[in-house]
């Protein structure tokens, strides 16, 4: 697990080994930095001598509006959400292909189909697109790649005040048909059975978690 929070990235890695048995490693890095790529999937490398599954999780949000978009945070979003995936991407294909193959899960959002602040939407969509093009390279070394597009979710990466963000959960609520929204493990589950080998015929698909939301617009307001 890599995370800007080193100390959160290894107490999750610890919940993990502890309760599954399983050896982990936490990394923190910075994965807008272009450098830090090729020595993470290194470091995996050297500690395990394969990579069966890199899901792309790490984004962040800004430049709302196109009248008011500053060009760094503009650069910023999308190195985090669209550059960072092509990186680790890019340094996952030696461990991948000398293990017969893998998959690539990028976590995207279902604003690609409605639109949203302009950075934000704009690099969701563009790794829909990374996503796709990424499944047809790949697909002869036998590495699926795919994404998962939740809908809102009540969690930390969600900034404002409880108020607005209380609002934007009824919002949510109310023109999903399944009348709730999502949860980290509802996104945590799809993103397992794309890695998993009971989704060993399925790449270039989106997986929208989004309790149906995907076929509305988001309201305005």
């Amino acid at each position: 697990m890599a995370d800007l929070d080193g100390e959160a990235a290894s107490a999750v890695c610890d919940e993990i080994g502890r309760g599954h048995g399983v050896e982990t490693i936490a990394i923190r890095a910075d994965l807008s930095d272009p450098a830090f790529a090729a020595p993470l999937v290194g470091a995996i490398g050297e500690r395990f001598g394969r990579l069966d599954c890199l899901v792309n999780n790490a984004g962040r949000s800004g430049a709302p509006r196109i009248g008011e978009v500053d060009l760094d945070v503009w650069n910023a979003v999308l190195a985090l959400n669209l550059t960072a995936p092509m990186l680790l991407a890019q340094a996952a294909l030696p461990l991948m292909r000398a293990a017969g193959g893998g998959s690539i899960v990028n976590v995207a959002s279902r604003v690609y189909l409605s639109g949203t602040g302009i950075g934000y939407g704009s690099s969701k969509t563009g790794l829909i697109g990374l996503t796709r093009t990424l499944a047809v390279q790949l697909g002869p070394d036998n590495i699926r790649v795919n994404a998962v597009a939740p809908s809102y979710l009540k969690t930390p990466f969600n900034i404002g005040s409880a108020e607005k963000l209380e609002a934007t959960a009824e919002a949510f609520r109310a023109f999903t048909p399944l009348g709730r929204l999502g949860t980290p493990e509802d996104v945590a589950g799809a993103i397992a059975f794309l890695a998993s080998d009971r989704a060993s015929f399925i790449t270039g698909d989106v997986i929208h978690v989004c309790g149906g939301s995907q076929l509305a617009p988001t309201p305005q307001g």
